[in-house]
């Protein structure tokens, strides 16, 4: 395994840098009060091929491995988690998704316009009532000659309001059978399906997340993804993939939240002395250096068994519950070095601080994950 960014890697690296710091540093507090999306930040991601980064070429896409992937999703979470976060949900689920399991005309026909970021893509699993309960979902599905007719809500939705086009799960069998739900692509225009309430967040602000309601919604035949019953199969597969996702936005705000301590504790004095030299500041440091690397480790462990089609359901799990955790403790940590500074808006590690938990609840829990870790300890 190799432990060095490879040419890739590093030249990604340096362009987000130096797009970050020109677009979206000097707007990224300003949108967050506002809890705004800005939309046309990913427009010229599309046009910098971040937005199809797993896509073969042949469909617009930049062609990568997920050891480019995670490179570009840490690092857009170093400058601003919220759009880090927007940017691995559309590559991994509503795009992933469709890449994974449609046919060569569904992939010809909405790739292109996702990988290039002319649409936005959304993807709807969870509902009001049923989050990791996901095979008690109330939207249902119903077969009407070559149409199929879906009615429901689905919320917590990255993109809910502003995407083009949407990967939605919904039951067509009976409640609790896992071969019971299927997928379907909706695009936005489509009579019956319209946009909800907008959640007032946390953090994340910069990533919008919305109700999707569909109310006799009518979907062409040809939109189904896979076979009926293949839904909820469909949607554990993508998600193992949006695992690795999760981690490496994790990643991006650990080492962003990391960096950004390690600098102040040598930059501010007490007692005549930066307070690195304080043993109670550098071995906060020491632990968060270490518990990087594990987290790094864990990632790259998932995503090189994801590149070579090895079953890695138990590695994006541990990944992602680790490197989670990781961003929160170090986030927490951060904002104690920097004392009351870190409280304020005017340091970055309070917006890490708030954006950081929801890797620990999104796409899975961490129990949920210590969940899946557990089971797999018995085959």
């Amino acid at each position: 395994m190799e432990f060095e960014l490879n040419e890739n890697q590093r030249m990604i690296a340096d362009m987000i840098k130096d797009f970050g710091e020109k677009e979206i540093a000097p707007f990224r507090n300003e949108w967050d009060d506002k809890q705004e999306f800005p939309v046309h930040i990913f427009k010229k991601f599309g046009e910098l091929g971040l937005m199809g980064v797993l896509v073969p070429q042949e469909y617009g896409g930049s062609g990568f491995t997920y050891d480019e992937y995670i490179t570009v999703v840490s690092e857009i979470a170093k400058i601003d988690p919220g759009i880090g976060l927007s940017v691995a949900a559309h590559n991994s689920l509503c795009t992933g998704h469709i890449l994974l399991f449609g046919n060569e005309d569904q992939k010809k026909k909405w790739l292109p316009k996702l990988a290039t970021a002319e649409w936005i893509g959304a993807w709807g699993l969870t509902e009001p009532n049923t989050g990791s309960d996901a095979g008690n979902m109330k939207t249902v599905a119903k077969k009407d000659g070559n149409e199929w007719v879906l009615n429901g809500t689905k919320n917590w939705i990255t993109h809910g309001k502003s995407g083009d086009i949407a990967v939605v799960i919904a039951r067509t069998g009976e409640v609790g059978d896992s071969h019971g739900m299927t997928a379907f692509v909706v695009e936005r225009g489509t009579k019956g399906f319209e946009a909800g309430k907008k959640e007032d967040k946390l953090g994340m602000r910069t990533s919008e997340t919305a109700e999707m309601i569909f109310e006799d919604c009518r979907i062409p035949e040809e939109n189904l993804l896979g076979n009926v019953g293949e839904g909820f199969i469909q949607a554990m597969k993508v998600l193992d993939g949006g695992r690795i996702s999760i981690a490496a936005l994790s990643l991006g705000i650990a080492e962003g939240a990391f960096e950004a301590a390690l600098a102040y504790s040598q930059e501010r004095h007490q007692f005549n002395q930066p307070i690195f030299n304080f043993q109670g500041i550098s071995f906060k440091l020491a632990d968060m250096a270490t518990e990087l690397e594990a987290a790094k480790l864990l990632t790259y462990r998932a995503a090189q068994l994801k590149n070579d089609g090895k079953p890695m359901t138990k590695e994006s799990a541990m990944a992602k519950y680790f490197a989670s955790e990781c961003a929160v403790s170090f986030s927490n940590e951060a904002v104690q070095i920097f004392g009351g500074y870190g409280y304020t808006k005017d340091y970055p590690v309070e917006k890490y601080y708030r954006d950081s938990k929801l890797c620990t609840i999104g796409e899975g829990t961490s129990e949920i994950q210590k969940l899946v870790i557990s089971r797999s300890l018995l085959k």
